[in-house]
C-alpha cells in the first residue's frame, strides 16, 4: 500500500551525506509521494532540484515565518516569478509563529498575508506553519478566501481543528502523535473525522518516539501511519488509503502523479 508524506524537507543539509539512500528507502517503504516545502528564497533552487531528481518528490515554494528576519520584500516578487516559471504543487511553508522568542508579529503577518494573495492569484493550496497562532491564521484565511491546504503539524484545540476543517483544510499529523505523553494530540488523531487527516514526517525534524532526538526521515512514515491506525482502531491499509485520498484533495496536483519508478543508483 502506498502512502503520501505531505511535508518533508528532503533538501535540508542534514540529508546532504545520504539523500539518495534516504529517498530510495522511502520509496521502498511505500512512500509514493513526498511534498518538499521551501522555507526561504535561498533554498528555492534546492527544493526544485530535489523535486526534479527524485521520482515522487514534488515542490512547494514559500517563505517560512521563522525566517522573517531573512526575507526581503523583493523575495515576494521572486516567489511569484518562480511560481510562474515552474508551478509548484502548493505554496509553503508559510504561516505565523508566535512561539519563537521576540517574534516580530508585524513582519510575520506582512509576509503571510502577501503570500496568501499570491496563493489566491495562482489558485494554489497552502501548507501552513502555525505555533500559538491558529486563530490569527484562520482569520487571515477567511479574509483572503483561502479554502484549500494543510495545517501542518497541527497542535491546536478541537474547536480550532473544526474551524480549519470548515475552511476546507486538512490537518497534518506526524511524529509528535507517536508520543504517549501527547494525550491531546492523540485524542484528536483518534476522534477527528478521518477524511480531515493527512500524514507527514517534517523530516529531518519531529522524529517519532522510536528515534527520539535522532534525524527523522520519510521512510518513517509507514510506522507513523501504523500508530494512527492503532489509535483509531482500524487497519493500516485503511489509514494509508484514506490519508492518500485526503492529501490529493488538499493538494490537487498530486492526483496527476503516477506511482513513481524506482530510483536509479
Amino acid at each position: 500500500m502506498v502512502i503520501i508524506d505531505t511535508h518533508c524537507h528532503l533538501d535540508a543539509a542534514e540529508f546532504d551525506a545520504d539523500r539518495d539512500t534516504v529517498a530510495t528507502q522511502a520509496h521502498a517503504a511505500g512512500v509514493q509521494t513526498i511534498v518538499v516545502p521551501a522555507v526561504q528564497y535561498a533554498n528555492f533552487d534546492a527544493v526544485l532540484a530535489v523535486s526534479q531528481r527524485y521520482p515522487g518528490c514534488v515542490a512547494a515554494l514559500g517563505l517560512h515565518p521563522i525566517y522573517s528576519d531573512v526575507h526581503l520584500p523583493e523575495h515576494l516578487a521572486l516567489l511569484r516569478a518562480a511560481i510562474e516559471r515552474q508551478r509548484p504543487v502548493a505554496m509553503g511553508e508559510i504561516g505565523l509563529d508566535f512561539f519563537v522568542p521576540n517574534a516580530d508579529v508585524t513582519k510575520q503577518e506582512y509576509y503571510f498575508t502577501e503570500q496568501l494573495k499570491i496563493a489566491r492569484d495562482f489558485d494554489l493550496p497552502v501548507l501552513l506553519h502555525s505555533r500559538r497562532a491558529n486563530d490569527q491564521i484562520l482569520k487571515q484565511l477567511r479574509r483572503f478566501g483561502i479554502q484549500r491546504g494543510i495545517a501542518h503539524a497541527f497542535s491546536g484545540s478541537r474547536q480550532q481543528a473544526d474551524a480549519f476543517i470548515r475552511q476546507g483544510f486538512k490537518l497534518g499529523f506526524g511524529g509528535a502523535m507517536t508520543y504517549t505523553r501527547a494525550s491531546n494530540l492523540r485524542r484528536l488523531a483518534a476522534e477527528l473525522p478521518l477524511e480531515a487527516i493527512v500524514l507527514e514526517t517534517d523530516a529531518p525534524d519531529m522524529a517519532p518516539a522510536w528515534i527520539q532526538h535522532q534525524r527523522n526521515g520519510p521512510q518513517q512514515l509507514p510506522a507513523i501511519a501504523a500508530v494512527l491506525a492503532e489509535l483509531r482502531g482500524v487497519g493500516f491499509d485503511d489509514i494509508a488509503q484514506a490519508t492518500s485520498v485526503n492529501a490529493r484533495a488538499a493538494i490537487p496536483a498530486l492526483a496527476a502523479l503516477d506511482a513513481p519508478p524506482a530510483i536509479s543508483t
